[in-house]
């Protein structure tokens, strides 16, 4: 059973006319999460990543075996006042406002590859606003990775549009 068909759709949610997927279905299908985490794992085994930057919150449950799996380090990526200590931040607009991600500033070292990673694609502003703090920090983006990539909203577009690569287990189109 392939991983699109474990992820349910919830019509409606967060709003009308949304059609929400919702991967938790393929988290708890300890199948599911293991086909996710060796499709990824098959495909960056040696690229030489240094760190997996990881984007709240689902993200973190991707990232975090796979990091195990390539023997790299994960770092959280995470909404304001999430993370204690010294970090940095960056300021991104959402469809009616901002919003805000911070990554703790001794994260990522000058020179070290990132692959990012995060449950699904949609507009591409939560990504981008991730890449700009790997790229403050130093790091050399390899790809931005995702569950699932909704390529009717823009997202993948967007990014590939600025010159990053992106990889995605799954599409839902359409709809």
């Amino acid at each position: 059973m392939p991983i699109k068909s474990r992820i349910r759709t919830i019509p409606h949610f967060p709003k009308y006319g949304i059609q929400y997927r919702d991967i938790t279905t393929l988290l708890k299908d300890p199948l599911g999460l293991r086909l996710v985490v060796y499709e990824l794992f098959k495909r960056y085994t040696g690229q030489k990543i240094d760190k997996i930057a990881a984007i709240e919150s689902r993200g973190f449950i991707i990232a975090a075996p796979l990091a195990v799996q390539l023997g790299v380090g994960l770092v959280p990526i995470r909404k304001p006042g999430k993370l204690p200590g010294e970090k940095v931040g960056h300021d991104y607009q959402l469809e009616y406002g901002s919003d805000r991600l911070e990554l703790h500033s001794d994260a990522i070292e000058s020179g070290e590859k990132v692959l990012l990673v995060d449950d699904l694609l949609a507009t591409g502003g939560t990504a981008l606003a991730g890449i700009h703090l790997i790229e403050k920090l130093g790091g050399a983006l390899v790809e931005c990775a995702f569950v699932v990539d909704l390529p009717d909203v823009g997202g993948r577009r967007r990014l590939e549009g600025e010159g990053y690569s992106v990889f995605a287990l799954c599409e839902f189109e359409g709809d």
